[in-house]
Order: C-alpha cells, then structure tokens, then sequence
C-alpha cells in the first residue's frame, strides 16, 4: 500500500509536473460521454425503463441502440472504466444461451421481469436519494450490491459532482490510502460508492486540488500513482494465421482473435463454463481447452497499460503493443470479432535467431528473458538506424526497474526472499543500471565482474567509491556504521590509541556530498541479521527523503552535525528463511520499501538427462511451500553454474546431495517424517537419510519425484499443450 505521507509530501512537485491542460481535454470528452447517457436514458425515464433497454445481450448489440448496460461498460471509456470481468456485474443479463441471468440470489425465484422490476425500483431509490443527499440509504439496497461497480458509475453520470469517476473497490482504497485516508475499513460489507464518497471527501479536503474537476483528479491520481501491478505479464498474441489480420490491427490500433462460436466473452462466469462452450465446438480430451478458456479470460481482461507482443509465425516479432482499451466484441464483422484496443510500436520487429516452439499457438505468455531478449533486439535495430540511443529505463529487465523506481520513490529497498533466488545479484544489477552501466547487466561474468570492479573502486582523494558492500551480523555495529573510536597503532609505534574513526555511511555521504550528480548506493547483505536500530541510531530519521540535505543531526560521539545527501541510497538482502533473524521495527520498516524475489524458473531452461531444471525446482518448491510455506523455498541459483544451467549428472548430483539437501534438512530440523513429506521415495525407509543415488541415475529419480507427480497438474495455466489452440 503506498506511504500517503511521502505522496502527499510531495504533491506540489508533481502537480507542477502534470499536464493539467491535456487532463482538461479528456474531461471534456467525458463529459460528452456523460451527455449521451443522460439523452438516451434521462433520470426521469428510469421508473419505466424496459428490461432490454437496460440489461447486456449476448449479441454484443442490444436492439438498435446501446442498452443502458453496454453504454456504460463500452461506450463510456473516458468518463471511466468498468471494463472486464463477467456480465455478472450487471445484476440482470441475458447469457449467451439466450437465458436471462438474475445475479441477485434472492431474486432468482422470481420471473425475469418481476426480479427487473426489483432492481429498477431499487435504482430509482438509489438516484433519488442521491439527489437529496440522503447517501446512506443507497446502503440499504440489496440488489445493487451485486453490481457496485455499475452503479457507482451510475451514480457519477447523473450526479458528477458528487462522485469521483474511479469505480474499482481496490483502486478508491488505493487512493484513500495515498491521500491519507484509512483503507482498513473499507472490508467487504462497505460498499464501492460510499468509499468512493470517502476518496471524494478526502480530495475536498487537499487544497492543491481546490478548483479541480472530478475527471483531472482522476487523471491525475493514476499519472502519478496508478495502482495495477507494474510487472503484469506480458502476452504473445497472433494477430491471424500467418499474422493475416496484422495489416488491419496495425491500421485500427488493436488486436483481433477468434473463437467467434463461443460469443462474447463477456458472458462467461469461469473458466470452466467457457472451457464447456469450447468443447462443444473442439471437443478433445487432453485439457487444452481449460488452458484455451484461462487464456481467452485473460484476453478479455487485459486492461489499459498491458503489453502484447504481435508475432508472424515462431521467429518474428512484428510489434509490441501498449493496451489502451479494454475488451468487446463486435458480431457484425465476418471473422475475429474479440478485439482489445492497441498502441502498436512497430521498433521492436525483429527476427529471433532460431524458432520459439512455444509460439505456435495464437497464445502463449513471455517470459521475463525472452522479453528482455525482445527488448534488446529493439535496442540493437534501433541502433543500427541511428548514431545513438538514449538508454531508458523501459529497457531494463522488469526487477532492476522495479527497484530503481522503489529506490527513487523511497530511497532505501529492503530484497527478500528464500535463499538462492538472486537477491545480491539484483542488487549489484541495479547498481550497474544506476551508474550507466546497462549493457554490463547480463553481460558474461567476466565483464560484469570488471564493471562491478570499476564501480567498487575508490577513486583517489575520495572519501568512498559509487558502489559500497558490506554483510550486517550480529557485532556490527554504530561504530563501523556511522562513527566511533576504534584503536590505531601510535604515532611512536609504541602502543594503541583511541581515534575517532568515519564509519561506512558517514564516508560514503562524505563522497556523495562532493559529487551531487552522480548516485552513491551502500547494498547491504543480510541486513536483518544485524541490530538495526543500534547501528543506524538517529541517522534513521535523516534517510527519509524529504528530509535528505536539508535536516541535520548532531552525532553524540563527536558533535559534529550529519546531514544525509539526496544521492545516497541503500539496498539491503533479506532472507526470509533465516530462523535467527529478529522483528525489525515499525520505525525501520517505515523508511524501507520492500520488494519480494521469488524463484526465477525462466532462467532453468536446460535439461539434465532428460529432467527439466525448472520443472524440477517448481515440483520441489510445491512441496517445500505446502510444508513450511512460501518463506522457505528454493531458488534457482542451486541450479546454475556461472550465469548457466546445470549441464551434467555430476553437477546436478553435487548441487543436489551437498546443496540442496543439507538445506531441506535444516528446514526439517531432523524431523525424518518432514522430509520424507519433502523428498518422498528419495528418503529411505530404515535410515531416514537421503539415498545416495548414481549420478547417471538421479536425474530420472527426481522426474518421478518432482515432476510427474508435480504441484502442477496437466490443466493448470502455462502448461503448453496443443489441443483446443487455434494453429497458425
């Protein structure tokens, strides 16, 4: 949840940054949105409104106009979204079988029309309260409920100022929280529009916006705080067999697929109902069409900010796409009526050197190295067309991004996670991306170790290099720290004496104070294991970043005053297995963002002997999560030699017996019974330990162990299968 105090202390500096003029624009045309509600569905018409006038078909068209529900779910998208998701949240709808569905259990013994009359009587109350200002009587509506999204908009089309036009319950807690509201009540029984009155109240209440219009707060909140995942994932979709739809997708800025059989995938409630619809039509047996249908949900939920990569075939990149408008479906044109608006970047085409199987599908998700493989042929087009490039950081992998925006929002990150996922290293990557060293980031080893050598190094007359390590344990200390008196030799060699000694953060201030336009970063490994409120002592109140060069303190030890420079900033490695490490305080946790390092399998695309590496680590994790949790996994550097996957028996049975194992144990605390449970037929009976395996033979021991009877079943998503898929 983000800090509301950090946003809101820096709120000026972003509104000084904001195209208010632009947001303008776009409230203008929203405001024409609302317009053509109000003339095709006045206030005053509701008492009467038919049910077809009101309720999405399955057709995609309702009769010769927009019905009220599809008006506002597709033809509004400026005024704000409420895209995606089921037509369950519209109360009342008609399936695509041509059934009428009641959302509303209470309802559903009634006849269609009768259960209409019901949540038209109760819509009529809710705008009639809402125009007396009685809002806490549209509480009381049972049937609306069911569709709070729905009539939240609703609410803001005939009642503008007096709702804000974000209608996503998570994204107005989201805000809340920002604008230093308190969230936490916001539980499932608060409706969507009463906390939507709460935002309201707290936009009101912040001067800076006095003047404002709903739509540029809106605007406004999500340019500088936009609360979908950055790091979603990014899709492989073909635009037609042999990409024959590209021309039209490039030409309308969107994407086109089809399964038109199946209708709108609006109408769909699950997977699974959507998977029967598929059967229907390619009947088959192998669980491809559960795969198909979490794929086709997935594309009808793809919202605003997501990327698509279009492809021709399994070796060329034809563009990657930004989503800019949500899902529909259009019945009146002959083939591909499932579209999703898209900007195309066609810098990005480029011919991969061999085959990518995996996208023979019309489907297929990228993985984090593929895309930075993409990302990088970009790079090297675009290169070639010009004399330079200005490296951004859009091209850096997802996780050094993530971090350098964490870094510069708070300026110290906290990276924890089970041993093994590459904490250390990603932290030594955003150094390199921090000091201008990008292409050194997935650089051979060699070369990145140089550049990590550069950056360590302290250059003479400096107080301290870019790039500073250090390892907290239990006797670090503020003297090592900040300062204190440590022994040195004597001037007449005779002896020691007590000299005031420059800790590791003073000198690396020290250095960053003299050379404000370069970033100086302290990545500190284990840095639970240390006594944190004793080695930061008052420093701790100088590392926020509205008090960065501008606050002092006076160090007890010598009395000279310390300021931090804007220019520092702090990793730290935390790993989440460690039983020894203590609670670290609210007033540390405060000042820290922290970023969770889950195993990487995309790195583990080898095979040893037939045995997949990353199957092999997801089917042992599975386990490992269901007997200790998510805390005590293991990750993929157990399974990389270098910057490379295990390649022989022999590697992996030493990674294995010497690496893998001792570490199972210890999470076990010599419970036979917890690692029988962990490592299954591996353990033997009669010892419990370990069976020491023939190298030549592990590889097939540990694919009976922990891929055929994996966490992951044939019918789970990502599991490339080929039937239910449409070819290219």
């Amino acid at each position: 949840m983000a800090d509301g105090g950090d946003f809101q202390g820096g709120l000026a500096g972003r509104i000084a940054g904001f195209d208010r003029e632009a947001a303008g624009l776009a409230a203008d045309r929203a405001e024409e949105e609302r317009q053509r509600v109000l003339a095709e569905f006045p206030l005053d018409t509701w008492a009467g409104l038919p049910l077809e006038r009101y309720a999405l078909g399955p057709a995609g068209h309702d009769g010769p106009g927009y019905s009220f529900c599809r008006l506002l779910e597709y033809g509004t998208n400026v005024f704000g979204s409420i895209r995606g998701g089921s037509a369950a949240k519209h109360i009342v709808y008609q399936h695509r079988t041509g059934e009428w569905r009641i959302v509303p259990s209470a309802l559903r013994g009634l006849g269609v029309h009768e259960a209409w009359r019901t949540v038209r009587a109760e819509f009529v109350t809710a705008f009639a309260a809402a125009a007396e200002g009685a809002y806490e009587r549209i509480d009381e509506l049972e049937s609306l409920s069911y569709g709070q999204a729905l009539t939240t908009k609703a609410l803001a089309i005939y009642f503008p100022g007096e709702f804000l036009p974000i209608f996503s319950a998570s994204h107005v807690r989201h805000f809340t929280a920002l604008l230093g509201g308190r969230p936490h009540q916001y539980s499932s029984g608060v409706r969507t529009w009463r906390a939507n009155r709460e935002l309201l109240d707290l936009v009101r209440r912040t001067p800076e916006f006095e003047g404002w219009r709903p739509h540029e707060v809106m605007q406004f909140l999500y340019a500088f705080h936009d609360p979908r995942p950055r790091d979603r994932l990014v899709w492989k979709i073909s635009p037609g067999e042999r990409a024959v739809l590209w021309d039209d997708c490039l030409k309308n800025r969107r994407i086109r697929i089809g399964w038109d059989e199946v209708g709108s995938l609006g109408q769909y409630e699950s997977d699974q109902e959507l998977k029967e619809a598929l059967d229907r039509y390619w009947p088959q047996s192998t669980g491809g069409n559960l795969r198909l249908a979490r794929q086709l949900l997935a594309f009808r939920d793809l919202e605003p900010g997501d990327l698509i990569v279009a492809n021709r075939g399994k070796s060329e990149v034809l563009a990657v796409g930004t989503v800019t408008e949500g899902y529909s479906y259009d019945p009146d044109v002959l083939k591909h009526q499932h579209t999703v608006g898209v900007a195309w970047d066609t810098s990005y085409a480029q011919l991969f050197d061999s085959p990518r199987h995996a996208w023979q599908q019309t489907f297929a998700k990228v993985p984090a190295a593929l895309w930075r493989e993409i990302q990088q042929g970009r790079k090297a087009a675009l290169a070639e067309a010009v004399t330079s490039v200005a490296e951004t950081d859009a091209e850096l992998p997802d996780a050094v991004r993530k971090v350098r925006e964490l870094l510069d929002h708070k300026g110290q990150v906290v990276l924890t996670g089970p041993p093994g996922t590459g904490k250390t290293r990603l932290a030594l990557s955003v150094a390199l991306a921090m000091a201008g060293f990008r292409e050194h980031i997935e650089a051979p080893p060699e070369e990145r170790a140089a550049a990590l050598s550069e950056l360590s190094r302290v250059p003479e007359g400096t107080a301290a290099a870019r790039l500073t390590m250090v390892t907290f344990h239990p006797s670090y200390g503020y003297e090592d720290f900040v300062e204190g008196f440590k022994p040195a030799a004597a001037a007449d060699g005779a002896g020691l004496n007590l000299t005031l000694t420059d800790g590791l953060f003073r000198r690396v201030c020290t250095a960053a104070e003299a050379a404000l336009d370069e970033t100086f970063l302290i990545v500190v490994d284990e840095i639970n294991r240390g006594d944190l409120p004793r080695i930061l002592g008052e420093l701790i109140t100088l590392l926020e970043l509205d008090k960065r060069g501008s606050v002092s303190v006076t160090l007890p030890t010598s009395g000279r005053q310390q300021t931090v420079p804007p220019n520092v900033r702090i990793i730290g490695t935390m790993n989440s297995a460690d039983r020894s490490v203590g609670h670290i305080d609210a007033a540390i946790r405060r000042r820290f963002a922290f970023v969770d390092v889950p195993p990487d399998l995309d790195v583990l695309d080898g095979e040893v002997e037939g045995l997949g590496l990353a199957e092999f680590l997801e089917g042992l994790n599975a386990k490992l999560d269901v007997s200790f949790g998510p805390d005590h996994l293991i990750g993929q550097a157990y399974l990389l030699s270098g910057d490379r996957p295990l390649a022989t028996a022999e590697q992996l049975a030493n990674a294995f017996h010497h690496e893998i194992v001792p570490l199972v144990a210890d999470y076990c605390l010599g419970q036979p019974d917890l690692l029988r449970n962990v490592l299954g037929s591996l353990v033997d009976n009669s010892t419990g330990r370990v069976v020491q395996a023939n190298p030549q033979d592990l590889p097939g021991m540990l694919a009976d162990e922990f891929v055929a009877a994996g966490a992951l079943g044939d019918d789970q998503p990502g599991d490339e299968g080929v039937g239910g898929w449409q070819r290219e």
